[in-house]
């Protein structure tokens, strides 16, 4: 039987000069390319994309745009063609020469090739950025303060000026342990602009918020009311005593608690005492994760006032004296230093009714010794406007909005 062998025509020509109707094989012939521009023309490309860049934005902005439209290593360029100070010449300008290159009948070897260091120094590690390197990641390029920045935030100690912690401890927008935590995660403002260096100091005159990244971890953290009983510490555990946050278990959690927060143990967490209460003492004790609650407790200039219920025996079986009640009110000094004026008055024949606005290392137990009193029993019943309540002795709730 015959067989019979098709033999496809032979192209003639060059591959651009094929069918074009036919896709060409990869590689050959995939389209005409552009020549390549020389460097004269790629320098003339540059400067017209820079002149028409430079217009845009003094039509846009006038004569001072952005710092965010400004590239950071062209802050003096006036022009499309200036350049840094410390810009080498271009060969285009005609200001160098191109090195002389070795030919083959040369019998000196060619000197290595090295490039030239750049005229800023080693290029420092970092992404590039449309406007140049990042500061954050280059901090050797960093640009300096620019005087005409209103907004710039004060790192010297100037005359007048404080740390940005303390500053928004003051405002009552964090602790300063927490706005310790926030400034490096770009969390705080000033005046609308993002803080992420610790120690940066600023005015009192200078507007601060936060962001809502914050103010949700703020909201997360939880401040929980404990009766406290006798025989537990406040604190850390000591001298064999167990310290009172080993109570808050959901077992221990008063069934009345309406505060509608369910248990975690994430709510053990960083768990402080804001206010101590002795050993021998019982009532209220507050333990909370918001070092805003802490400041208003315990902080220096704290004006939040505690009552205590105090059952106390004469010492030489006499009754108290009006003068030594007196005292107990205002007048007495612990360790050199006057006590601020406070509230005292008997509520029965062996119990009194202490209202204090500071709360020093078993106060009310050295007034009662200064007065010739022996304290026999001491409870804390309310802080500010947190009432102990019906809350039994051993167990906890959380505190609402509301109390």
């Amino acid at each position: 039987m015959a067989t019979i062998k098709l033999k496809k025509p032979a192209q003639s020509g060059r591959p651009s000069e094929r069918d074009p109707a036919r896709p060409p094989v990869r590689g050959v012939g995939a389209g005409a390319r552009k020549p390549r521009p020389t460097l004269a023309e790629a320098e003339a490309q540059r400067a017209e994309r820079e002149a028409r860049y430079q217009e845009q934005l003094r039509q846009r902005f006038g004569e001072r745009p952005p710092e965010k439209f400004v590239r950071r290593d062209d802050t003096a360029r006036s022009g499309p063609a200036a350049r840094r100070p410390n810009d080498a010449p271009s060969r285009r300008e005609g200001t160098g020469t191109p090195p002389p290159r070795h030919g083959r009948d040369d019998r000196s070897p060619p000197a290595r090739r090295t490039a030239p260091p750049p005229p800023h120094g080693p290029r420092p590690a970092g992404r590039n950025t449309a406007f140049g390197r990042d500061d954050a990641l280059a901090p050797a390029r960093r640009r300096a303060p620019d005087p005409r920045d209103e907004d710039e935030v004060i790192h010297p100690e100037l005359p007048g000026s404080m740390r940005l912690s303390k500053r928004m401890s003051e405002l009552g927008l964090a602790s300063r342990r927490e706005a310790d935590e926030w400034i490096p995660k770009g969390w705080v403002r000033v005046d609308g602009r993002v803080v992420t260096e610790l120690g940066s100091r600023v005015f009192p005159e200078q507007q601060i918020t936060i962001d809502a990244k914050a103010r949700h971890m703020q909201a997360q953290r939880v401040t929980i009311l404990i009766h406290k009983p006798v025989g537990y510490v406040s604190g850390q555990a000591e001298d064999g005593y167990e310290p009172a946050y080993v109570l808050v278990t959901p077992e221990n959690q008063w069934r009345e608690d309406r505060s509608g927060i369910r248990f975690l143990r994430s709510h053990l967490r960083n768990l402080a005492p804001a206010g101590r209460l002795d050993i021998d003492s019982t009532g209220l004790l507050v333990l909370t994760q918001d070092g805003r609650i802490a400041k208003q407790l315990i902080g220096d200039d704290s004006e939040i006032d505690k009552e205590y219920l105090v059952r106390v025996k004469s010492r030489s079986g006499e009754p108290l004296s009006q003068e030594s009640l007196a005292l107990l009110n205002h007048g007495l000094a612990l360790d050199g230093v006057q006590l601020r004026p406070a509230l005292v008055e008997w509520v029965n024949d062996d119990q009194l009714r202490f209202v204090l606005r500071e709360g020093r290392k078993r106060q009310i137990r050295r007034m009662c010794e200064a007065v010739g009193l022996d304290v026999l029993g001491l409870k804390r019943v309310r802080i500010g406007k947190v009432m102990l309540g019906d809350l039994p002795p051993g167990q906890w709730r959380y505190l609402k909005q509301d109390f």
